[in-house]
């Protein structure tokens, strides 16, 4: 890939603008043998928590006409078997190495990114502030500008890495908790996450996954995500993060356009693996037959009106 995708990201040289998305692609260095991890711009590996969950009761995948419903449940290994067992392997990746971090209280963050702070190899979290908060009678942290705000403050003052925060669509307006991210010390912000919703089997009249509501992801939230991604990147000044349903070279030029600085595959992972590479690639010619020499040149140029 030529040097017209390089980019840069809260201080972070990037090759592309190309991450493969949290929850979708394991913990990066299962996909070693399928595709090239190098070529990326970055991997956001699996959520982690202060302990290892199991997550919810099967089944958890179920393939809708315009996407994907999940309800994995935020399953992982846990922080400190990351960091012993998957972090060595991929530091050996010349690509940056997202951690995505998640809890259901300030605490919980907190001693995920203690842990964290002390391992190499990490250039930076993403904050997952889709849970809801035990200690506030569960209270979801993106959706109360207060709480996210406590919750940004706490682990700025521990963190010497960038933090994104990743935000939930299942919000009245996006734009107060993007705002609340950013006053409350964010270097960028990461959205759209799945958006709640419910599958029904007719015969047996039973939800379609083992939790009941579950989130839906793919090609059927991208105009949603794009029309979020364009009023977040309007009320902040802090980078965006673009993902929701891109599965292509001209999806993720879309996600661009409307102001993201960089963007995330995650659901067209599920059927190819190579597809983060793939959509950089085809970003690539993409730019080559707009001649465009820099893929910043796109970065908000969306003309409404």
């Amino acid at each position: 890939m030529s040097s017209r995708l390089a980019t840069t990201l809260c201080g972070i040289s990037l090759k592309n603008p190309v991450l493969a998305a949290s929850g979708t692609y394991a913990y990066g260095i299962e996909f070693e043998k399928l595709t090239d991890l190098a070529a990326l711009g970055g991997i956001v590996v699996k959520g982690l928590s202060r302990e290892p969950m199991e997550g919810n009761a099967a089944p958890r995948l179920y393939e809708t006409e315009g996407g994907m419903m999940n309800s994995i449940g935020l399953q992982n290994i846990g922080v400190r078997a990351f960091v012993e067992d998957k972090l060595p392997a991929l530091r050996r990746i010349d690509t940056a190495i997202f951690a995505n971090v998640f809890g259901y209280s300030v605490e919980d963050y907190l001693e995920v990114v203690r842990v964290l702070e002390d391992a190499e190899g990490v250039a930076a979290y993403e904050l997952n502030v889709s849970c809801p908060n035990t200690r506030h009678g569960g209270i979801y942290f993106s959706s109360d500008p207060a709480l996210l705000d406590e919750l940004m403050r706490a682990v700025r003052a521990r963190s010497k890495r960038p933090l994104i925060v990743k935000l939930s669509p299942n919000v009245a307006r996006i734009e107060p908790v993007a705002r609340a991210a950013a006053d409350a010390g964010a270097d960028a912000i990461s959205l759209v996450n799945t958006f709640i919703a419910l599958a029904i089997d007719a015969r047996t009249r039973r939800p379609r996954l083992g939790a009941g509501f579950g989130g839906l992801s793919g090609p059927a939230i991208k105009p949603m995500a794009l029309r979020m991604v364009y009023e977040a990147s309007q009320a902040v000044k802090i980078p965006v993060i673009g993902l929701g349903g891109i599965a292509s070279g001209t999806d993720a030029a879309e996600f661009l356009i409307a102001g993201a600085s960089a963007i995330e595959v995650g659901t067209a992972n599920f059927w190819d693996p190579g597809a983060p590479v793939r959509v950089a690639r085809e970003l690539e010619r993409f730019l080559e037959e707009e001649k465009i020499s820099s893929v910043g040149e796109l970065v908000g140029t969306l003309k409404m009106g």
